[in-house]
């Protein structure tokens, strides 16, 4: 079984504090976005650091982090601590192209790995990656000695990376993988608008 979670925890300093997942793509908000491609992989999904109710079509839980200010790290520590899968996709909450099959690709690839994390010229991508139980200790002994840098747990788990070229078999990687960190940020998803993932 597969669990997927979406880390919501964020203080979202360069958006002026908004709750970026409530951000309107093409007519619906990114967690409208979400929960429909999330829903077609799973039904154990989790919203960690989530302040408010899931939209009501959804049967996704909303959980507070277990170790607060803790940022990404803390939040999957929360999301594997909680999840019923045995692996579990991880998403930021301003990721508004990401698509099922993707993540269930992502998802797949645990079978031979701790993690499963894409890499593209803009570096890893941690907050749309796969990870299973295996990645809970290590991230609870980081978080005890204030390690918090996300793609440095990856130097103690067995990590499965997907390459560019990978990801282009379900679209362009710069779409998949866009977030929303800035209103500009947000402006230039119009630029993708129209183009099927």
């Amino acid at each position: 079984m597969w669990s997927a979670a979406i880390l919501a925890g964020g203080r979202a300093r360069r958006f002026g504090g908004r709750d970026k997942s409530a951000l309107v793509v093409a007519g619906r908000s990114i967690l409208e976005r979400q929960l429909t491609e999330l829903m077609a992989l799973t039904t154990d999904i989790l919203i960690v650091g989530g302040s408010g109710p899931a939209p009501a079509s959804a049967t996704a839980r909303v959980l507070a982090d277990r170790v607060p200010g803790l940022g990404p790290l803390g939040g999957l520590y929360t999301a594997l601590s909680e999840a019923s899968g045995d692996a579990t996709i991880v998403i930021a909450c301003d990721m508004p192209y990401v698509s099922a099959p993707f993540l269930g690709h992502l998802l797949a690839l645990t079978r031979d790995a701790d993690a499963v994390v894409p890499h593209t010229d803009r570096g890893y991508h941690p907050l749309c990656a796969a990870y299973t139980r295996e990645c809970l200790a290590p991230a609870a002994a980081r978080l005890a000695d204030g390690r918090l840098k996300m793609i440095d747990l990856f130097e103690d788990v067995r990590v499965r990376v997907v390459t560019a070229d990978e990801i282009g078999a379900f679209g362009h990687p710069n779409r998949l993988l866009a977030n929303v960190n800035t209103p500009a940020e947000y402006g230039d998803l119009e630029a993708f608008q129209g183009h099927e993932p």
